[in-house]
């Protein structure tokens, strides 16, 4: 019988052979298209020099996603997409705006100026630089002087209704000029106050009402020492030596009485 006792058929042929290296092939190279550094975990790409940040699943030499592979010039394939950011915009600034006025009227203060941001930065550019600047200065207001007098203060009990025997014309004159309250937050009140017990009462962050009465007006149709909105001034009680200190004038009021218990200018 035919094949009987007969050896092993022949082997694959060569057609064989070359279908299978064929497909061994094609599969190596779509494995090779897969390979990348959108295969890696977490990070898939790494800054500076890592020979771990790599793909090894290709069928060559291992690709690298690191960013020393832009030099060496072993990156994968997907590097570009997936470990490339987009070119980096540097911070960019207006130019400065104009000093702000001194913050004080009278002696030393401060002033700022400022610029903006017209380019944010982004994609790592760079950051932007300070905004802001401030300097100093020495505030000159022509009412500095009037800041820089100190007022003379009692009691409202002092107070007196004064009367001209003579009737003389400048008296008169002042007996009809209204008077007015300057009211002040106290800063700075000396030991000596608490001595005395109308003084006793000017304690630090009070506010006390102080009213300028016609017969103690200056020359300047004011009181001496009523100081000026926002400065710091000084005071100096009258009949107690050593009961001093400063004060912040908050507001003026024209044609005002202080209520009782309140001071006068002297």
């Amino acid at each position: 019988m035919a094949g009987a006792g007969a050896g092993p058929g022949p082997g694959p042929g060569p057609r064989c052979w070359l279908l299978c290296w064929g497909w061994l092939l094609a599969a190596g190279h779509l494995r090779g298209a897969e390979a990348g550094c959108g295969r890696r975990g977490s990070p898939r790409c790494c800054p500076g020099r890592n020979n771990a940040c790599a793909d090894f699943s290709g069928p060559r030499a291992p690709c690298y996603c690191d960013t020393h592979c832009e030099k060496t010039g072993d990156c994968c394939e997907d590097y570009p997409g997936v470990c490339q950011r987009a070119a980096a915009v540097h911070c960019v600034v207006g130019p400065w705006g104009p000093w702000s006025e001194c913050s004080s009227l009278c002696g030393v203060g401060s002033q700022d100026r400022t610029r903006q941001v017209t380019v944010p930065p982004r994609n790592g550019g760079t950051p932007c630089p300070d905004l802001k600047q401030r300097r100093g200065c020495f505030g000159e207001n022509p009412a500095c002087d009037t800041a820089q007098e100190v007022a003379k203060i009692l009691p409202d009990s002092f107070k007196r209704d004064f009367k001209d025997p003579w009737r003389r014309p400048h008296m008169l004159v002042k007996e009809k000029q209204p008077s007015y309250c300057v009211y002040f937050r106290l800063k700075q009140v000396g030991a000596a106050c608490r001595l005395h017990l109308w003084s006793s009462q000017l304690v630090r962050e009070r506010r006390v009402c102080v009213e300028c009465r016609p017969d103690a007006v200056g020359s300047r149709a004011r009181c001496k020492g009523d100081g000026l909105e926002g400065a710091r001034t000084f005071w100096t009680a009258t009949s107690i030596a050593g009961c001093q200190g400063s004060w912040i004038q908050e507001f003026l009021h024209e044609n005002c009485v202080c209520p009782l218990l309140s001071l006068i200018f002297v």
